[in-house]
């Protein structure tokens, strides 16, 4: 079999290959891996070894050339690749995400390849209340207030269309959580906090007072238990959407556990809402305020379906996965052999 991941040097492109990779340590010979990305990785160093490489930019390739000539031969893809900055470029944003992944689907079909995977979100579903748990067939028309919910609706779009009109080939999506891991701590804390990540994720997170909205719900996963569902996914060759999230759904009171906070100050989110607008606006940080819009919308998922046709179960809770990227952020935690993991340095 031979699979080619877009995005793969990336948080979930990483933790895919490391799931691979013990798939071709138990089954010698049978899996060629081929990797994708703006800037290839060291590919010396675990777990980009034994990767054949191509550097590209998805949005660029308007012919479909350079991304055929890496879908050569390739039974399966697996598109990951998705930018969240710079959020004040919205056409930069939309060329990758959503163009980018027109030209993927384009180039697959031509190089005749029979299945591809691709990494949809929560963030695609329209808004809900936090009481009822979602399943797939809850609309993925995004929540307009956020440029990424509206984007991974606008993806979700295109891969409907191309199921359609494309029957022979299996379309699968996966609709994660928040995705984390310690090794994905300096990524994280540079997309969401930027230069104000030193002085509000120290080495040990202790904070005097939590503000957050009492009505804060969400999930979260593993990076790892991700990659196992895209496995199962490819493995079985199963078409459709698949909910990925860890148990427990996290609360706001969770999350003031979580860092420690010595007191849980109640906040609304439209208050939220402008601090994040305002603070953004000024510069003093890289989230806006979409973020927070989406963070209060987004549904609660229910992953019956991954559990029942994937045989999928997340090994690390919601909870410890929050602890790690938490540690990874004020430890700069990275990957030194993936540009886009490089870590943070702290001193």
């Amino acid at each position: 079999m031979r699979i080619a991941i877009v995005g793969a040097s990336g948080n979930a492109g990483t933790a895919l290959l490391r799931r691979l990779q013990q798939q071709r340590e138990e089954r010698p010979g049978w899996l060629e891996l081929v990797g994708i990305g703006r800037r290839s990785p060291d590919s010396s160093a675990p777990p980009y070894i034994g990767v054949e490489w191509h550097s590209l930019n998805i949005e660029d390739d308007d012919d479909g050339g350079l991304l055929r000539a890496a879908f050569s031969r390739v039974d399966a893809v697996v598109h990951l690749a998705w930018l969240i900055q710079p959020n004040r470029h919205l056409d930069v944003l939309h060329r990758t995400n959503v163009t980018g992944t027109a030209n993927v689907l384009r180039a697959a079909k031509e190089a005749g390849v029979s299945h591809i995977v691709c990494a949809s979100s929560v963030g695609a579903y329209k808004s809900s209340g936090k009481d009822v748990r979602r399943s797939e067939d809850w609309p993925a028309t995004g929540i307009p207030e956020s440029h990424y919910s509206r984007h991974k609706a606008e993806q979700e779009e295109l891969l409907d269309r191309f199921a359609a009109e494309n029957p022979d080939i299996v379309v699968s999506r996966l609709r994660p959580a928040l995705i984390f891991q310690a090794e994905a701590g300096s990524e994280v804390g540079l997309y969401f906090l930027g230069r104000l990540l030193p002085k509000l994720v120290p080495g040990r997170l202790t904070l005097p007072i939590m503000p957050v909205p009492p009505d804060l719900a969400f999930q979260a996963v593993h990076a790892d238990d991700v990659a196992d569902a895209y496995w199962r996914v490819i493995e079985r060759r199963a078409p459709g959407a698949f909910n990925i999230a860890a148990e427990p759904v996290v609360t706001a009171l969770e999350v003031a556990k979580i860092v420690h906070a010595k007191r849980w100050l109640p906040v609304p989110f439209s208050l939220l809402r402008a601090a994040a607008d305002l603070s953004w606006r000024l510069r003093l940080q890289p989230t806006d305020a979409g973020w927070i819009a989406m963070a209060q919308g987004a549904p609660i998922m229910d992953t019956t379906r991954a559990r029942d046709v994937l045989g999928w179960e997340p090994r690390t809770s919601s909870l410890d996965a929050i602890r790690e990227v938490i540690e990874g952020l004020g430890k700069g935690r990275g990957r030194t052999a993936s540009p886009p993991l490089k870590p943070r340095a702290t001193s």
